[in-house]
């Protein structure tokens, strides 16, 4: 009989102990989804302390800078002994295709033993060579700059001789030139001369360029002998201009629409402003399309101080992620580095590459140009001469 009772205690207790552990159970669920839910919504009860800091760790990793990994594999070896000189410009067109702009500036002995890559190389996204044209003797001297306009036409620029080109998508058809070749906007037209930063016909050694797709309006910095934004209507007819030349104190006091040397790059945001590389004053200077000076991201160097003198700057270039709000700018910097920056606030939120000759460093990073997937392509002229990919891997 005891032994009977003494089962029973325990098949008691037993099941009381079942019992606990399972609303133990789900007091947890319920206290975890609570604290999932504050964590999305802000609103919850419990301990508010430990609650927030939750929300704030969930929130701080889901919307981090974005990371990338280049990739050693891209581009695929050239054919024909090609080898490529400054790499001056990189655009990217609606296929991600890769376009770039290849000085052909070889070494004497490359010059005897290897073939000069064509002025325009096209890579499609695995980064083999689908298509390269270019007709030196045509084609603007010194090429800067590199663009796709919204109807897949290539814009080239020829700083030393003063021009902008249009051609079709591949390279067929010049389709509209922008200036002079060899007369420039200086005292006596020579490239030489006093810059006037003031006519309506010629350039003074351009930089860059963006096509606006509402209308086809053309931007153009305008660049390394003037300092000025200036805009063509889809023609090639002049509309407007603004900037002048700056001074190291105005710079300092952020004043806008003076440069203090190079006008390196200009862009067209989503939200309708232009966006110019003030490369040697270090920042981005933000306008509306009538020029009219709205803000600046700076744009610091850890290498050189900046000074007009200095041509290295740090604002070199600049590229937009493919999102439709362009949450983040990629900006080429002169410490060899591409700087990751968050667009609404103009926060440097992270950084890659560095000063180097391997894969995934820099040496003379001169231009960007982002595919709609999220990944970078960066040039480098001077020494670098190369093109590099780098592959979003996670946000």
């Amino acid at each position: 009989m005891n032994r009977q009772l003494t089962c029973a205690k325990k098949a008691s207790l037993l099941a009381l102990a079942l019992n606990v552990l399972f609303l133990s159970m789900v007091m947890s669920v319920r206290l975890k989804a609570q604290v999932a839910i504050g964590t999305l919504s802000g609103r919850v009860t419990g301990d508010p302390g430990y609650l927030i800091t939750q929300a704030h760790v969930s929130t701080k990793n889901s919307l981090g800078p974005p990371k990338f990994e280049v990739d050693p594999s891209w581009p695929k070896p050239l054919p024909n002994r090609w080898v490529t000189g400054e790499v001056s410009g990189t655009c990217i067109d609606s296929q991600d295709h890769v376009f770039i702009l290849n000085r052909a500036n070889l070494s004497a002995k490359e010059q005897m033993i290897a073939t000069p890559a064509p002025p325009v190389i096209e890579f499609d996204q695995d980064g083999k060579v689908v298509n390269s044209w270019g007709d030196p003797k045509a084609i603007g001297a010194r090429f800067h700059g590199c663009f796709v306009d919204y109807q897949g036409n290539i814009w080239i620029g020829g700083t030393d001789d003063g021009v902008v080109q249009k051609y079709s998508h591949d390279g067929s058809k010049l389709l509209l030139q922008i200036g002079t070749k060899r007369t420039f906007d200086t005292s006596d037209g020579t490239s030489t001369g006093a810059p006037m930063n003031s006519s309506h016909v010629f350039l003074n050694k351009p930089s860059d360029f963006a096509v606006d797709p509402a209308n086809g309006d053309v931007y153009v910095s305008d660049g390394y002998g003037n300092r000025r934004i200036v805009v063509f209507d889809r023609e090639g007819h002049f509309l407007r201009q603004w900037g002048q030349q700056g001074t190291r104190a105005q710079t300092d006091a952020g004043v806008g629409g003076v440069f203090l040397k190079v006008v390196h790059c200009v862009v067209i945001g989503n939200d309708g402003l232009v966006y110019v590389c003030d490369r040697n004053g270090g920042r981005i200077e933000v306008f509306d399309k009538m020029g009219n000076f709205q803000r600046n991201i700076l744009i610091g160097s850890k290498a050189a101080p900046q000074s007009a003198a200095n041509d290295a700057g740090s604002a070199t270039w600049l590229a937009f992620s493919p999102d439709r709000a362009q949450k983040f700018m990629y900006v080429a910097t002169g410490d060899e580095e591409v700087w990751i920056i968050d667009h609404a606030t103009g926060e440097t939120l992270a950084t890659f590459g560095q000063p180097g000759h391997q894969v995934g460093e820099f040496d003379h990073v001169h231009s960007v140009a982002v595919t709609s997937k999220g990944d970078i392509v960066t040039g480098e002229t001077t020494t670098g001469r190369r093109v590099q990919m780098f592959r979003l891997v996670s946000h």
